[in-house]
């Protein structure tokens, strides 16, 4: 029966009786007015927008992958033209060369984008002609592993001036001069050069977007302070420029200690020559010794004798440890087990007891070596018959009193965050 209104008829009137049935629901929909149909739509559309923004701002986008390599100044990384910029390091023996493949590991394992280049003696080959011949392969090993430009170079050399009480007719010859060598990139607009003797926490590649107003940029050495306000050559970030690199090789052959002999470092020349023009860089971050965890006096560091000094906290803050503990040696040669033991540093309570407390500065100070001993194994040769040498350093860490931890007890060991002249 089709739905609408129908005439009923009953027997006992005369007169009809109309009875209303209920339209079907597509009756329903065709009967909307024009006011229905406009605000169905109006919905609809704006249902649509919103899904269209909704996907708009959560689409993959340069912008958003740009994000994500930001440099750590806020500068987008993306669109750098990073073959404009280079992290440059020297080698002269195999371990420096050692040093600089595991400061170049560093850089690619925290994501540099900016060209490498090694300097190395142009004496060395890139044959392999043995399972022996580190050098060559450690040089390949950076050429294809790391990617990093190979420049073969005859190093140059000057003559150390001895200390005055030092009568030995032996000749020291100091190659820190080679560190100029990076002037001579002239292919490119910024050059940072680090010393390989340290160890790297955080990216740098900011640094190349630093105002190229000054000729380099370099840290304090805040060790001299407050004596000398001299600046450390550990870390140098410098504009190319032949001129300037003539003029340093120049500087290096023609000064003459107090005893006649040639004396000057690189340090020395640097400061001789930008002392008054480079931009200062901040130590706090940028130039931390590893030798502060063994002082008592942390003024010259923190500039300021009111705020109190915390390991773990100045590690967290530094991008770059050097490695300074002088007398001890650098940390790839062997310690004596004797000098170790007075050099470490000391718990603040009740130390060399069976109660001492207070040994943050050990705990950084000896994980800041685990972890470098750890890194060198990229080197593939500072293990190698190193089982027995292993052993050897362990038994010498377990001889220290109050040392709980292990010689390089893991490759990934966590780094958790009296003055020397660094070497």
């Amino acid at each position: 029966m089709p739905n609408g209104t129908y005439t009923h008829y009953y027997k006992s009137r005369s007169s009809p009786r109309s009875i209303h049935v209920p339209p079907s629901n597509a009756q329903q929909w065709g009967a909307r007015s024009p006011r229905s149909w406009r605000r169905s739509r109006c919905l609809t559309l704006v249902a649509v927008a919103l899904l269209f923004l909704l996907w708009y701002n959560h689409r993959p986008s340069d912008s958003h992958n740009d994000a994500a390599h930001r440099l750590p100044n806020g500068l987008p990384g993306a669109h750098v033209d990073w073959s404009r910029f280079a992290y440059s390091q020297y080698a002269t023996n195999g371990a420096y060369l050692c040093n600089s493949v595991m400061l170049f590991d560093q850089l690619q394992r925290l994501g540099s984008r900016a060209d490498r280049v090694l300097f190395y003696p142009q004496e060395w080959d890139l044959s392999v002609e043995s399972s022996t011949d580190r050098d060559s392969q450690l040089l390949l090993m950076a050429r294809d592993k790391l990617g990093v430009t190979l420049v073969p170079t005859n190093m140059q050399s000057v003559r150390a001036e001895k200390p005055e009480k030092d009568d030995e007719e032996e000749e020291t010859w100091d190659f820190s001069i080679n560190k100029f060598l990076a002037w001579n990139l002239t292919r490119y607009d910024r050059v940072l050069h680090i010393d390989s003797d340290a160890t790297l926490r955080a990216p740098l590649d900011d640094l190349f977007f630093l105002p190229a107003t000054a000729q380099v940029a370099m840290p304090r050495a805040y060790w001299e302070l407050p004596h000398t306000h001299k600046l450390t050559s550990l870390l140098v970030l410098l504009t190319p420029s032949s001129a300037e690199y003539e003029g340093l090789m120049h500087a290096a052959f023609t000064s003459e200690g107090t005893r006649g002999r040639r004396r000057r470092f690189d340090m020395e020349l640097l400061n001789e020559r930008y002392a008054d023009a480079a931009l200062v860089l901040p130590h706090r971050g940028f130039a931390l010794l590893s030798g502060e965890f063994r002082g008592d006096d942390h003024t010259m560091y923190l500039g300021s004798e009111d705020e109190y000094w915390d390991a773990e906290r100045a590690l967290d803050e530094a991008r770059l440890v050097h490695f300074s503990d002088w007398p001890l040696p650098k940390p790839w040669i062997m310690w004596p087990p004797k000098l170790l033991a007075e050099m470490l540093p000391k718990c603040r309570i009740r130390p060399g007891t069976p109660a001492e407390s207070g040994c943050q500065d050990r705990e950084v100070w000896r994980a800041l070596y685990d972890d470098f001993r750890a890194r060198r194994k990229v080197c593939f040769f500072f293990f190698s018959s190193t089982n027995r040498r292993r052993r050897r350093m362990k038994r010498l860490f377990a001889k220290i009193p109050g040392s709980s931890r292990t010689f390089a007890s893991s490759s990934a060991s966590p780094l958790r965050n009296g003055r020397r002249r660094p070497r």
